[in-house]
């Protein structure tokens, strides 16, 4: 019974991060800067939320940098534009972010009903114990 709890907790848990990468990602798509960085404001690089089994039972979440996480863009009237006119932005594809969110929330679902399931039988077992002791 342990592990289903512990399996589902982390599977929550990864949901979780894996939605607060999408929803950061979403936020700072129009953060741009410089692609020198010599002024200091690099563009907010795109992160990426990996999920991996764990062998004794649940998930471990990684997040990292996209590569590229950010990309030239033509702004040439932009603070950050370098003599060519480019600066950098973010390399976020917002419908994979989209997509991301929605996985997150089937993902979070499914454990929480494994949660609830994994307490009921619990109940039940301790009403068994009761009513044969």
């Amino acid at each position: 019974m342990f592990n289903a709890v512990s399996n589902a907790l982390s599977g929550l848990t990864a949901s979780s991060q894996k939605v607060s990468v999408a929803a950061s990602n979403i936020a700072n798509v129009s953060t741009s800067g410089s692609l020198s960085g010599d002024t200091g404001n690099l563009p907010y690089a795109t992160k990426l939320s990996t999920q991996t089994a764990i062998e004794s039972g649940g998930v471990r979440t990684d997040v990292t940098t996209k590569n590229p996480g950010f990309v030239p863009s033509y702004a040439p009237d932009s603070p950050f534009a370098d003599t060519d006119g480019l600066i950098g932005v973010p390399n976020t594809d917002l419908a994979e972010e989209i997509v991301n969110l929605k996985q997150a929330e089937i993902t979070y679902k499914a454990n929480a009903k494994s949660l609830q399931i994994a307490s009921e039988l619990s109940d039940e077992l301790l009403r068994l114990f009761d009513d044969n002791v």
